[in-house]
């Protein structure tokens, strides 16, 4: 891996573009090529109404929201060749460390600006990714290309400001896409018994994101369901109705956080 991190560092800015443009592309067929796995498999599970036909504006903005994407990870690498932002080498169990950390420290982030982008004067950007409630894997893709871009800004304050490992980077951006594509399945693969486990029902489900399309005023986490717990900002009924779909008056649906 030294010598990997070594090649990368030392690619040129438009050999680094290419090779991160790959690196995404991968990425994004890869997730929702398990999205769709998933959502075909646990398919009598839903937990949304089956989602209308694909738009072809789906398409362009998450050709948008890719680009950005991309532009956003070579910020990274630039910043990363010169020095501004640090990429430790270990492996040990500080590296492990950086899991948990990176995963609390994003997950706050991402929550308190969540509902910043709920705020009416804000909405009009967030409410794109809004339309579509019976959400299909491609959703989690569908987003304002300034929403992306705030979202991937937070990511690189992160690690601009906390020194990561190789180790511990890598698996957060794992969990990060498979959090984002689990959300955005329509369908429940967890268990019923999931949501009565102490530890485990803390963690982001299907159930809970989709809950958040129908019904704006709650679940704004991403990872995690404690920053929601700790703000009252939980769905009330969410363990209760864990893994069955959620009817919502569109009256109720409202961009107030």
């Amino acid at each position: 891996m030294n010598n990997f991190l070594d090649w990368a560092r030392d690619l040129s800015p438009l050999a680094a573009a290419a090779w991160l443009f790959g690196a995404n592309l991968v990425s994004f067929a890869f997730a929702l090529a398990l999205g769709h796995l998933a959502a075909f498999f646990f398919a009598g599970q839903r937990v949304t109404q089956p989602p209308d036909p694909l738009e072809p504006k789906e398409i362009v903005y998450t050709a948008a929201g890719f680009v950005v994407n991309w532009l956003v990870t070579l910020v990274a690498w630039f910043l990363w060749q010169h020095g501004s932002v640090v990429i430790r080498r270990d492996t040990g169990w500080r590296a492990w460390l950086d899991v948990p950390i990176l995963i609390l420290v994003m997950d706050l982030a991402m929550y308190i600006l969540h509902r910043v982008v709920h705020h009416p004067w804000l909405f009009p950007i967030h409410q794109l990714h809004h339309v579509y409630d019976r959400p299909r894997p491609l959703s989690l893709f569908v987003l304002h290309p300034l929403e992306v871009l705030g979202f991937g800004t937070l990511w690189l304050v992160v690690i601009l400001l906390y020194p990561s490992s190789w180790l511990g980077l890598s698996i957060y951006l794992g969990i990060n896409l498979g959090a984002g594509m689990i959300g955005h399945l329509g369908v429940e693969p967890f268990p019923g018994w999931w949501s009565r486990v102490p530890v485990l029902r803390q963690i982001g489900t299907s159930t809970f994101h989709a809950q958040h399309h129908q019904d704006v005023q709650h679940n704004f986490g991403f990872y995690t369901l404690i920053w929601d717990r700790l703000f009252g900002t939980l769905f009330p009924t969410y363990d209760i109705q864990f893994g069955r779909p959620l009817a919502v008056p569109p009256s109720e649906a409202s961009p107030n956080p």
